[in-house]
C-alpha cells in the first residue's frame, strides 16, 4: 500500500488515501507500528483520506498509539495539502473531520513562503484555571499555562505528565502546553500530546488554544487579531475575531506550512 509522508512545524504524519476503503482503520496495533519510529515508518500520527456516503473528504486521525483522536491542526494543514498534491481540489477545499467541517486554502505568507490556511471551530467558552494557567478545547482539550521562566529551560515532560496523568484529566488525557509571552501577540510554546505521550515539535490545536488565551490574559479589545506562535519546529500564525463582551472566539484560522516529505510502499506483512 502506497504511503505519504507530511510535516507541518515539525509535527510529522503518515497519510493513505483511503477512499476505497483498504484499511484496516479497528487495527490499532498496525497504526502504532507504522508511527513506531524505530521498527515503523515513525510519526506523529496517521491520518486517512476517506470520503462520506455524499462524496465529502473526511479526514480521521490517529495518534501514534493507535487510537482514534480528535481534531490535529497541523495535521489538517497537511490533509489539505495532501489533497492538492493529488489533484482532487486546487488551491482551496472544504472537509470534514471529527470536530465538524474545515474549509483551507494555499496562501503565502509575509515572507513569501507557501503556506495552507486552515478554519478551526469557534470557541465559546475558556475555563481560566489559577496561576495564569486555561482550559479550552480548540478541536481538542487543551491546558494553556503561562509562564515566567523561559519554556527552552523547563523538564517539559516531567511537569507535564503530572498534569495529563492526575484528575480530572487521567482517563480522557489532555494536551499541555507552556507558554512564554513574548510580546502582546508574540508566543513561544511547548506541548506534550496526550496519544503521543511525549513532547512534540509543534501542535496546531494547542498554538490556537495558547493564542486565545493569550488573548484573554492581556484583555485585548474586540475585534480581529493575529497572534504569531513560535514552536520548537517552526513558526505558526492564529488569526481570529475576540468578542470582548461574551469572551468568545469565531472566525479561527491556523496558518503554517505544511509539506510532502517523501512517498513509499507498505510491505504486505505490516498492513
Amino acid at each position: 500500500m502506497k504511503f505519504y509522508k507530511y510535516q507541518g512545524t515539525g509535527n510529522d504524519f503518515i497519510i493513505l488515501n483511503n477512499i476505497d476503503q483498504s484499511f484496516n482503520t479497528a487495527d490499532k496495533a498496525t497504526i502504532a507500528n507504522l508511527c513506531n519510529r524505530r521498527f515503523g515508518i515513525g510519526a506523529d500520527g496517521l491520518i486517512l483520506l476517506q470520503k462520506d456516503s455524499d462524496e465529502t473528504f473526511y479526514m480521521q486521525y490517529f495518534n501514534s498509539d493507535g487510537g482514534e483522536s480528535s481534531m490535529c491542526g497541523n495535521g489538517g494543514r497537511c490533509f489539505a495539502q495532501f489533497i492538492f498534491d493529488l489533484g482532487l481540489a486546487q488551491q482551496s477545499v472544504s472537509f470534514k473531520a471529527i470536530d465538524g467541517w474545515h474549509a483551507a486554502h494555499q496562501m503565502r505568507n509575509e515572507d513569501g513562503l507557501d503556506w495552507i490556511a486552515l478554519q478551526m471551530i469557534s470557541v465559546e467558552t475558556v475555563k481560566k484555571l489559577p496561576e495564569n494557567t486555561f482550559e479550552l478545547n480548540t478541536g481538542s482539550p487543551h491546558y494553556v499555562s503561562f509562564l515566567p521562566e523561559p519554556i527552552a529551560q523547563i523538564p517539559l515532560n516531567e511537569w507535564a505528565k503530572k498534569i495529563r496523568f492526575s484528575p480530572p484529566y487521567n482517563d480522557e488525557g489532555i494536551n499541555v502546553n507552556f507558554v512564554n509571552i513574548l510580546g502582546l501577540k508574540d508566543l513561544r510554546m511547548r506541548t506534550y500530546e496526550r496519544g503521543v505521550e511525549d513532547e512534540t515539535y509543534s501542535c496546531g490545536t494547542g498554538a490556537v488554544a495558547a493564542a486565545l488565551s493569550a488573548a484573554l490574559f492581556a484583555g485585548l479589545p474586540s475585534g480581529k487579531h493575529t497572534t504569531q506562535v513560535a514552536v520548537p519546529g517552526g513558526d505558526l500564525a492564529i488569526q481570529y475575531f475576540f468578542n470582548q463582551e461574551t469572551k468568545s472566539f469565531s472566525d479561527v484560522w491556523l496558518l503554517g506550512p505544511a509539506a510532502q516529505v517523501f512517498v513509499g510502499e507498505i510491505r504486505q506483512e505490516n498492513n
